[in-house]
């Protein structure tokens, strides 16, 4: 399977063309008014030891031989402590390999190339800072702090993650092997842009990036305590 790369830079008012593939570089902008910059190679999804098992949206072991039903793919985020909740779009390519970027301000995007959210490994859910007209989708990433909750839907089921952390880091030193390196089980990246906006390249010189970890399932209720 081989990794996908991309290189992305919408403008405000044009788009650059798309730099060559890179495997060391990871850099998301969603630019005020028009768009998403990305540089990026993100790792394929890779399967931790243990009961962990690809297609469990909360860690689910299965009998040897069988694998579980394939659960829906994520449909809605939301994180109640920054008046985030969003229908999620699958971002994917384009034919030149780039990323196409949510068309809505604010609706947040998951990149259906990678690690959905729930499964092993970092999933990765981007969304617009601002717009021409005012704040969008992620406007308030950077509110996020060490325990605050993200919900997950994917069709029915509910996912929840726990921030961890934040990180705000300038595009050309992105640390690519700490966002979105292998993780011993299900974890979650949100990301957008940060820092001042440089009108003369056209983009927000920074990343913002919030770092949660799934919740681990609930344990069953025995029976004698539901009666």
């Amino acid at each position: 399977m081989t990794r996908p790369g991309f290189a992305i830079r919408r403008h405000r008012a044009r788009r650059a063309p798309a730099a060559a593939l890179v495997t060391a570089a990871a850099a998301l902008c969603l630019a005020a008014g028009t768009g998403v910059g990305l540089a990026t190679d993100l790792p394929r999804p890779i399967a931790p030891a243990g009961d962990w098992q690809p297609g469990c949206a909360a860690g689910c072991a299965t009998a040897a031989g069988t694998l579980p039903a394939a659960p829906a793919p994520p449909t809605r985020v939301r994180v109640a402590r920054i008046g985030v909740d969003s229908a999620l779009t699958a971002l994917g390519l384009d034919r030149a390999g780039t990323l196409v970027p949510p068309a809505d301000f604010d609706r947040a995007g998951w990149y259906g190339g990678g690690p959905a959210p729930g499964d092993p490994g970092p999933a990765v859910i981007a969304g617009h800072l601002d717009s021409r007209r005012g704040p969008a989708v992620f406007a308030r990433l950077g509110e996020l702090r060490s325990g605050d909750r993200i919900e997950v839907w994917r069709g029915d089921r509910r996912v929840t993650f726990r921030v961890t952390g934040t990180l705000r880091t300038r595009k050309d030193t992105f640390p690519t092997a700490t966002v979105y390196g292998p993780t011993p089980g299900p974890e979650l990246r949100l990301i957008t842009c940060g820092g001042d906006f440089d009108r003369r390249a056209g983009h927000y010189r920074d990343n913002m990036v919030v770092f949660a970890v799934a919740d681990p399932p609930a344990d069953p209720v025995p029976r004698s305590a539901a009666d």
